[in-house]
């Protein structure tokens, strides 16, 4: 436990990782206007990934060989990583749910600034956000913090563990994940979920790395198949959900390039066991980028091996010529962005209908972007299964 003086000291040093953060790119924080408020300011996503500021960062250039545990932890030496985490739920009643968490970790530096816990050089963000289809609710909550044992951090020695202040996903570091996840925010939700993984992993584009440009890659691996058990506190109410995970695991020191305003992308889960990445890089000038991307797993048996990827049966990597996302409707918010909320997903011959379970799941914190729950469709109104949609640059 922090004593006193330790808490005063983590306020202070709360409050310098957000400026941190703002200031991580040279541009900074472009303001974000709002009609009824001009003095909100939000992070932009594109901001914090681009290619500026990387001196001295490892960059993710050429495969490498993914070792587990060791790779659900920390890799410092690169910028920017993320652990995000989405499920699509269901209660008794068969009401639907979706919740994302998303753990951020931004290097400030690329070695720690010094001897001690305070010195290293690490920022967090965590987003944590649920959807209530029925009720119309979308709950959204963050947290900041600097990078210290009692604060925030990633590890994956003895024990798998993201923390952020009393947010945490964590369970055994050796064999299929096997991890929980526990956050609340006073007054809106708390949640108790546990994870477990019931399909292999999957390295994504070249055996784990993916290329978002001619200078800009990534070290990238999911987890489409999660079961998830446990309760959801909402408001007054405590609802008993299971149903579908998919983790994304990614780290680099440059993911988007300065001809790039950010990313459509997509999880999808289908009913005939299938899982689907889709992944739109959206340009400045409005062209199809060639480094449009995906992902098609077939059911993986029993006997699967634990690690899959590019060669392996029933695994596709997706190339821009193997898809195309086309919007269908958009949904303008109260602060006047118009958000693509519904899409029509053309691959291997199939159509695929995504549309949004609710149209406003706008994630409007520190960064501000779209990130929901959907349905997918075929042509003739058929659902052919859920996942989880994220619309970034908007």
């Amino acid at each position: 436990m922090l004593s006193v003086a330790a808490k005063r000291l983590k306020w202070l040093h709360l409050t310098s990782a957000l400026l941190i953060v703002t200031s991580v790119a040279v541009t900074g924080c472009q303001p974000d206007t709002s009609p009824t408020d001009a003095t909100i300011t939000s992070l932009r996503l594109n901001n914090l990934l681009g290619a500026k500021n990387s001196d001295g960062f490892v960059h993710a250039e050429t495969p490498i060989d993914f070792v587990f545990p060791r790779d659900h932890g920390a890799h410092n030496p690169y910028r920017s990583e993320w652990w995000y985490l989405t499920a699509v739920l269901e209660d008794d009643a068969g009401l639907e749910y979706g919740l994302h968490f998303t753990q951020f970790r931004q290097a400030m530096t690329p070695a720690p600034t010094g001897d001690g816990p305070w010195h290293t050089g690490q920022a967090y963000l965590a987003h944590l956000a649920i959807t209530d289809v029925a009720t119309g609710i979308h709950l959204e909550a963050e947290r900041f913090a600097r990078g210290h044992p009692d604060l925030a951090g990633v590890t994956s020695d003895a024990q798998f563990a993201a923390v952020i202040e009393d947010w945490t996903l964590s369970g055994a570091s050796s064999g299929p994940i096997s991890w929980t996840l526990q956050a609340q925010e006073p007054g809106q939700f708390k949640v108790d979920l546990r994870v477990q993984q019931t399909g292999p992993t999957v390295l994504q584009g070249d055996r784990g790395l993916s290329a978002k440009g001619p200078d800009s890659a990534s070290y990238y691996y999911s987890i489409p198949r999660l079961h998830i058990t446990g309760t959801l506190h909402l408001n007054d109410r405590v609802v008993n959900v299971k149903g579908l995970g998919w983790l994304d695991r990614e780290w680099s020191t440059s993911v988007l390039g300065e001809s790039l305003a950010g990313w459509d992308w997509f999880s999808l889960q289908l009913d005939d066991d299938r899982s689907i990445m889709a992944f739109r890089l959206r340009r400045y000038d409005g062209a199809r980028d060639d480094f449009d991307h995906g992902l098609l797993v077939a059911p993986q048996g029993p006997n699967a091996p634990a690690i899959i990827g590019q060669g392996d049966p029933g695994v596709k990597i997706l190339k821009t010529s193997d898809f195309t996302l086309t919007p269908q409707r958009f949904y303008q918010d109260e602060r006047g962005t118009r958000w693509p909320v519904a899409w029509s997903l053309t691959m291997n011959g199939e159509i695929f209908i995504i549309n949004a379970l609710l149209d406003d799941q706008t994630i409007d914190l520190s960064v501000r972007y779209w990130e929901g729950l959907v349905e997918v469709m075929s042509p003739a109104g058929d659902r052919l299964g859920r996942g989880y949609m994220e619309l970034t640059g908007y």
